[in-house]
């Protein structure tokens, strides 16, 4: 048998190594950066594109809407912290308090202590029989401790309804943050203030903004449901009016006090309501500390308190 010459066949079998399967994981993940790197640039561009106005009108919407019951002044636009802390007086801006220490009076002799006791001895029995022999000034007293006590109900039914006016008005409630109301020795003030962002008055300008007119006009409705006069002031910050010659800030708050009263009294105020309207320009800043801050420009309201009727007869 002839030898063969063909040479034998190898078959090598390779084994092919297999990865492990790494899943769809980071496509979410990746997707989930995308998704929060495209809504940051639509932030960025909305605020861009947005005036101060708007940004203020945007925050005010979503913020509860809320008027300061402060009695002291203070009470959150533009409080107190006594604005609350966010609003027109924001926290660290409260009044301060001045505390007066009488010095001690220096020592006297003996002589003159008895001169004093004497004579304050001698005052107190005046006083006494001067009470007891004027009825007429015990009768004035009860008169005045009567207006007061109707002042202060007729003061705390007004605030409350301006307060629910303002909240059941979704136009006035986003100005809620921009009014102050608290009671003064004067009487129920309610002041408009100016913001950072938002302002009352345009500029320079006398008459204000329509928001502005529809607030003074809910101020109105309310007012003219009590007896009581009304006092009307214009405040305006340190900033030097820069505008015509000759006219300035006491001229520019007298004319927005003043556009104030034709609002009230197209309204249906009585020209006798009236007792006054003044332009006080900055000297009476909302903020002593800041004079230059927003808030100084404001207009204030102010519901007088009665003067009792004085009994027939009566003399002071």
């Amino acid at each position: 048998m002839a030898a063969s010459n063909e040479q034998p066949i190898i078959i090598k079998r390779v084994k092919k190594q297999t990865h492990a399967h790494h899943g769809g994981a980071w496509k979410i993940a990746y997707a989930d950066f995308v998704t929060a790197m495209m809504a940051f640039f639509l932030l960025m561009w909305l605020i861009s594109m947005t005036t101060p106005e708007q940004k203020q009108g945007l925050a005010d919407y979503f913020a509860p809407a809320s008027v300061s019951r402060s009695t002291s002044g203070a009470g959150g636009v533009l409080g107190g912290t006594a604005f609350e802390l966010e609003g027109a007086r924001m926290a660290g801006s409260a009044p301060r308090v001045v505390m007066t220490i009488s010095t001690p009076a220096a020592p006297k002799s003996p002589e003159t202590n008895d001169k004093r006791t004497a004579s304050a001895s001698n005052g107190t029995m005046e006083s006494t029989n001067s009470t007891q022999s004027s009825p007429s000034q015990t009768t004035s007293n009860a008169a005045a401790a009567e207006a007061n006590s109707r002042d202060e109900e007729n003061f705390r039914s007004a605030a409350e309804s301006l307060r629910q006016a303002m909240q059941d008005d979704p136009d006035l409630a986003e100005l809620s943050k921009n009014v102050i109301i608290d009671e003064t020795p004067e009487g129920l003030r309610v002041q408009i203030v100016d913001q950072d962002g938002r302002s009352m008055f345009p500029s320079g300008l006398a008459e204000p903004y329509e928001r502005t007119r529809k607030l003074i006009e809910a101020v109105g409705k309310i007012v003219m449901k009590l007896p009581n006069r009304i006092s009307i002031s214009g405040h305006t910050d340190s900033t030097p009016f820069a505008g015509t010659p000759g006219y300035g800030n006491w001229e520019l708050t007298s004319d927005r006090a003043n556009a104030a009263r034709r609002i009230l009294a197209r309204r249906g105020l009585p020209s006798d309501r009236i007792y006054q309207v003044v332009g006080k320009a900055d000297s009476e800043p909302l903020f002593p500390e800041d004079p230059h801050m927003a808030a100084n420009r404001r207009l204030s309201i102010v519901l007088l308190r009665e003067a009792p009727a004085m009994p027939a007869g009566f003399k002071p």
